[in-house]
């Protein structure tokens, strides 16, 4: 069968390019319910795709004539070369002028293992060790492709759901030539947003906690936003925080770069990130821009 096709050749039937998503990342950490989602946003999805078979796959939706505008493959580790065999596919690729978006989930150990034992199903590649030792090795063999995804989402604070919607919000319209950029605010005591490309720190200004009553509310109420946002620095901060992100999401989009975390943290991530958070998304949305604001760890104190 001839594999050979060109990005002029995989166009929909309304003259746009198709959208091509590779879903990637570690065992347990969420693909079926990434796939299942891109299903149900009616994208053609092929689960356990081998990354050799990449270049067929494009051959045949070029087959089916605009019949299969957004197509999505799920591929997972299968033998000890999936990392050099993924890449190399996408290399072919990109000869054609096809330039598929990769997507990689991920977890932490903890959350990974605990996952695995609810399901009491061993790691595929833990062989005679332990399920961390799968985990591991997993990592390891993945790294090089984590390191050059287009999005990766740490699915360790989601359930299904969440994960469900994180999905929708990236994927349920059409292709934008803008960034999508997500918002998230956390709280340092738990530890820094793993999928975040920027990180801002919101621990310079004063923290309501110490204010009786402002203490069991969150960045969210009035009260906490204007006494935070009123604070010595804070627009300051903003104006230039918001600066720099004109220069950084133009080169991000000048490089075809199609989802940007921007993660802004406090102690707790209960007031100041929220409240800051809030007010990034806020004004970068005037701009335009497709935004989503997520508050990791409020709730959780």
């Amino acid at each position: 069968m001839d594999s050979s096709v060109t990005g002029q050749e995989l166009r929909g039937s309304r003259g746009g390019p198709a959208e091509i998503v590779i879903i990637t990342g570690m065992s347990g950490a969420g693909r079926s319910t990434a796939a299942k989602s891109l299903e149900d946003l009616d994208w053609f999805v092929i689960d356990n795709l081998p990354p050799g078979l990449l270049p067929t796959m494009i051959n045949l939706a070029r087959r089916a004539k605009g019949a299969l505008p957004r197509i999505a493959a799920v591929v997972d580790v299968r033998s000890r070369a999936f990392s050099s065999d993924l890449q190399s596919a996408i290399r072919e690729l990109a000869t054609r002028g096809v330039r598929p978006r990769v997507v990689f989930l991920e977890a932490s150990d903890e959350t990974l293992v605990r996952r695995f034992e609810s399901v009491r199903r061993p790691h595929p590649l833990q062989e005679d060790g332990r399920v961390v030792d799968g985990i591991a090795a997993e990592r390891e063999l993945l790294r090089a492709v984590r390191g050059e995804a287009d999005l990766v989402l740490d699915t360790a604070a989601l359930n299904v759901h969440e994960l469900r919607a994180r999905m929708r919000d990236y994927f349920g319209t059409g292709a934008a030539t803008a960034p999508r950029v997500s918002v998230i605010s956390f709280g340092y005591k738990y530890g820094l947003p793993v999928d975040a490309d920027l990180v801002a720190d919101c621990r310079f200004l004063p923290n309501p906690r110490w204010i009786e009553a402002l203490a069991p509310l969150t960045g969210q109420d009035e009260r906490v936003r204007e006494y935070v946002l009123s604070q010595l620095g804070a627009a300051d901060f903003l104006d230039a925080y918001l600066a720099a992100l004109r220069v950084v999401l133009a080169g991000y989009e000048r490089e075809g770069k199609q989802y940007v975390t921007l993660a802004i943290g406090c102690t707790g991530g209960k007031h100041r990130s929220v409240a800051m958070a809030e007010q990034i998304a806020e004004r970068l949305e005037e701009t335009g821009l497709n935004i989503q604001v997520v508050h990791r760890d409020l709730g959780r104190e």
